[in-house]
């Protein structure tokens, strides 16, 4: 019996842990770890967990918390101070000065950001803030073909920004300042570094094999006048390009005489903000080598995938004779369960119309699409700060990041009751009196709404709540339970209708709306790809909320109203 209390006691734990579901494999490891001297009774903690923890899971997230807190409270879980210190430090920047910090954030617009895009923002913000330095906000928006802008975005990714409580103290817009960068690339040509390729598909077959176009070796005034050529437009797409000179033997064939400098055709790829008016378009790796010298960024922060470019852009700073700023890359960031790729998010929106509600569906990892859910800027921060600056790839797990936003959310968000359809209709038995039931709109803060129910009113709870003989309605009494058939029930209010009563004889603890003022909720669940739609019906207290507010469903989890027509609301479910 014992050490069937003990196995209990831990389930409760992992429950809590996890938004309300324990497993049994967690179950006995964490008793195993705690307490090594059972080892011997391993199979028979086994045997038990299996049973309890299907016993704790039927159990509400509150009344598992409750239960732990007073029953169980050597088992809370109290953080080492060191732990608590260190949680969400950066490590400090090499070579950095205060107040002569700054990073960068240059995001392609070419769609929103995704929870991995905001990785190098929010760290990139912090170092800033950290240094008392600054950031600045760049958009690299130099490929009309390949990556073409989305006008929208610019925008879009500022909000997400703010959102997510990053400060930027620049901005610039790469697509307007191509004038800065022909005026570097002339010098590049001027110094030998660069060279107008002519020979066009045939370079590549060259450079593969160690050697490189013949034009290479002309002199610089025939690269400058060509040069202008492209500028002009009298080279077509694929005719000429202009290259950094690097080594044709390069162990990393992408890194041999890498192209600076490409032909696309304005009128075949307008860009959304300068429209037709550039032939010629810097690459990645020439337009940001400029950017950061010349807006004197001192620390780069951004994905190892970006390791290579790094080595192509110091050609540029050496032939400039520049310093290179401090180079930090990190792993990819990862929300398992989510759609990453924002390739793949346009296509199943363009696929699939009407499934989808936009970029900022639920179902995707977008930043939109997370604050739709009801995740918050704090909880995104905390588990991007939680992982740094890493250089190992990381995957970041949806009960991770609800674990951490249920946190935030449990002392921000009022408590609402809410039914789901089909549930039982009770008419309830007051013995002729009226009953005004207080409840607070959240246990930690005294404002209360009151309900009024009389004798022979009729109130909505859940069947699997009424099995039970007796029941305790939340802030209304106990209650006998007379089940007529599967939709309509008699409550009989019990003499003693205490809350000392009710935890004697542990009953549960019900939620319940009021048929009368009832308001109808279409809940939105996302599942994968899948969107579930779930019917019920919420407490008249809900009409105190409007769009964008964030509320717990007692005993259901945390939702984020999305909208609201003739008096129908509609809400996301963020988690347990």
């Amino acid at each position: 019996m014992e050490l069937e209390k003990l196995v209990y006691a831990y389930a409760l734990k992992n429950a809590v842990k996890h938004g309300g579901k324990a497993k049994p494999g967690s179950v006995i490891s964490m008793i195993l770890a705690d307490r090594p001297d059972l080892k011997p009774n391993a199979r028979e903690i086994a045997r038990i967990a299996r049973k309890v923890v299907e016993e704790v899971n039927r159990l509400s997230p509150e009344e598992q918390k409750r239960i732990l807190e007073e029953e169980y409270p050597w088992l809370l879980e109290e953080p080492r101070k060191e732990e608590a210190q260190e949680k969400g430090r950066l490590p400090p920047l090499p070579k950095a000065e205060k107040g002569r910090v700054v990073t960068r954030f240059a995001p392609n617009p070419d769609f929103v950001i995704h929870i991995g895009n905001a990785r190098p923002a929010i760290l990139s913000d912090e170092y800033a803030k950290m240094y008392n330095g600054k950031m600045v906000l760049r958009f690299e928006d130099t490929d009309p073909r390949t990556k073409r802008p989305m006008i929208e975005a610019y925008d879009l990714i500022k909000q997400d920004l703010k959102w997510l409580g990053v400060v930027w103290h620049e901005e610039h817009i790469q697509s307007k300042r191509l004038e800065i960068y022909y005026g570097i690339a002339r010098t590049l040509i001027e110094k030998g570094c660069a060279y107008v390729d002519t020979c066009g598909e045939k370079s590549r077959e060259l450079l593969r094999a160690g050697r490189y176009c013949e034009t290479r070796d002309y002199p610089p005034e025939w690269h400058l006048e060509q040069f202008e050529k492209m500028l002009n437009g009298e080279y077509a797409e694929g005719q000429a390009v202009l290259r950094v000179k690097t080594d044709p033997n390069h162990p990393n064939p992408s890194v041999r005489d890498w192209v600076a400098i490409r032909i696309i055709d304005p009128y075949k790829y307008p860009h959304p903000i300068v429209g037709s008016k550039y032939w010629a378009w810097p690459t990645y790796n020439l337009a940001v080598s400029i950017d950061d010298h010349l807006l004197g960024i001192t620390h780069v922060l951004r994905g190892k995938e970006h390791q290579v470019n790094t080595e192509k852009q110091l050609y540029v700073y050496k032939c400039m004779g520049w310093e290179p700023p401090v180079f930090i890359h990190f792993g990819r960031l990862k929300l398992e369960g989510f759609i990453m790729s924002k390739s793949y998010i346009r296509k199943l929106i363009e696929e699939n119309p009407g499934k989808f509600l936009g970029y900022d569906d639920p179902r995707f990892g977008t930043i939109a699409g997370l604050r739709r859910r009801g995740i918050t800027p704090e909880a995104i921060r905390e588990v991007i700060l939680e992982v740094g600056v890493k250089p190992g790839d990381a995957k970041l797990s949806w009960a991770n990041l609800a674990s951490v936003n249920r946190k935030i959310l449990d002392s921000r968000a009022d408590r609402i009751m809410f039914v789901r359809e089909g549930s039982v209709r009770a008419v309830i038995d007051t013995k002729g009196s009226c009953i005004d039931a207080m409840i607070p709109y959240h246990p930690e803060r005294p404002r209360k709404r009151t309900i009024r129910v009389c004798h022979g009113d009729t109130v909505l709870v859940e069947r699997k709540d009424l099995e039970a003989g007796e029941v305790r309605l939340i802030g209304l009494g106990n209650f006998r339970v007379e089940l007529k058939d599967r939709s309509t029930a008699r409550l009989e209010l019990l003499e003693d209708s205490s809350l000392e009563y009710a935890r004697r004889n542990k009953l549960r603890l019900v939620h319940w709306v009021p048929d009368k003022g009832k308001i109808p909720v279409e809940v939105l669940i996302p599942e994968g790809l899948e969107l579930i739609v779930e019917r019920g019906y919420a407490e008249p207290a809900i009409s105190e909320y409007g769009v964008d507010s964030i509320l717990q469903f007692m005993r259901y989890g945390f939702i984020r109203i999305d909208n609201i027509t003739d008096g129908k609301y509609t809400v996301i479910f963020s988690h347990k």
